[in-house]
């Protein structure tokens, strides 16, 4: 069973900035998407009983996000990256099972990672992924370089969005047509 603990917040400015795009979307009619909570299960709490320092996963999670654009299901995971290479460790065997099964009933599954380091922001399209991911399990890298992505799912920032990442959404749309 998974333990949380503070370092499972690593991640939370970056979903903060997701949160903050998927309002904006909602609020201009554009799409909804909601975070989907992983829920918990509390085994220690601070003194003040506030707080939880310690808990377990009740169950493994599918992704971070899921809804639906313009009429379009759609599901993502949002995974963020110190370094220019990307583990593909932290991407779990049931999130793809999950995405491919949500692509199999005709939605659309991506992923949209973080390089904090350079503050970039990139759409991987599921097709994408599993280039890599099967690389890997055929015994290749076990990381994708950012030098191997496409260039034009690089997420360019936008007034008024912190990360927009529709327009990538569009352009995946296209491709499949």
């Amino acid at each position: 069973m998974a333990t949380w603990n503070s370092r499972g917040l690593r991640g939370s400015t970056f979903e903060d900035m997701i949160n903050r795009t998927n309002e904006i979307y909602l609020s201009e009619n554009l799409a909804l998407i909601q975070k989907i909570p992983t829920p918990i299960t509390p085994v220690e709490m601070d003194k003040s009983h506030h707080q939880i320092t310690l808990a377990y996963f009740d169950q493994r999670s599918t992704v971070d996000y899921i809804g639906v654009v313009q009429g379009v299901a759609v599901c993502f995971d949002a995974k963020e990256c110190a370094k220019d290479t990307f583990p593909l460790q932290n991407i779990h065997e049931h999130q793809i099972q999950f995405m491919q099964s949500f692509e199999e009933q005709d939605g659309v599954a991506f992923m949209l990672i973080y390089y904090s380091s350079s503050n970039e922001f990139y759409y991987m399209r599921l097709r994408e992924l599993m280039v890599f991911w099967n690389r890997m399990l055929d015994g290749g890298r076990k990381s994708i370089r950012k030098e191997e992505l496409d260039s034009s799912y690089y997420i360019k920032q936008e007034r008024g969005f912190v990360i927009p990442y529709l327009k990538a959404l569009s352009r995946d749309l296209e491709a499949r047509d």
